[in-house]
């Protein structure tokens, strides 16, 4: 994979870099086809500086916020591009995961579900198996996970809450979101 991005706008290298490595990290490093990585996968964000306005020096400066959300959303939509065109691709799946402890639990927790072979069948054959699921969560390595606590949702259907099967789901509804 390589990603070039280019803008008009004036800033300044050290808030470029800081500017990029937040856009990857939410984007780019945030998807996953088959688990593995390149070596050759490139983003880069270049800043011609030729908008004819004073250039951004800090994260304070509200253009920061601006220009990092534009360029952010491109790199979102190219990120989500690969994964679109993966190889024997047939569905995209987005995976949120709330109320972790930290960003690095929450990332664990995602990575075990998109990368487990079990969790990728079910999808592929639209098997609503919870069993799945709730299974990768587990072996996400999250030290003191509160399986009581855990909800999980199919898009807008209730899967499991209470450390087991939600009361009101029914295998109908998860059926309808997995196809």
């Amino acid at each position: 994979m390589l990603s070039f991005i280019a803008t008009d706008a004036k800033v300044s290298q050290p808030i470029l870099q800081l500017m990029t490595q937040e856009i990857a990290d939410e984007s780019f490093n945030t998807i996953t086809v088959d688990g593995d990585t390149s070596t050759n996968d490139s983003f880069v964000i270049m800043a011609t500086g030729r908008c004819g306005q004073s250039e951004i020096d800090n994260t304070a400066d509200p253009r920061y916020a601006q220009l990092k959300a534009l360029l952010g959303s491109l790199a979102l939509e190219l990120a989500q591009a690969i994964v679109r065109d993966g190889e024997g691709a047939t569905k995209f799946i987005t995976i949120e995961v709330q109320n972790a402890k930290t960003r690095e639990e929450a990332r664990k927790v995602a990575y075990a579900v998109a990368h487990s072979p079990l969790v990728k069948t079910a999808f592929f054959a639209s098997d609503p198996n919870l069993g799945r699921l709730l299974a990768v969560v587990g072996y996400a390595g999250i030290e003191d996970l509160d399986v009581d606590a855990l909800k999980m949702w199919l898009d807008d259907v209730l899967v499991a809450e209470n450390g087991g099967r939600a009361e009101s789901y029914t295998e109908e509804a998860g059926q309808a979101v997995m196809n």
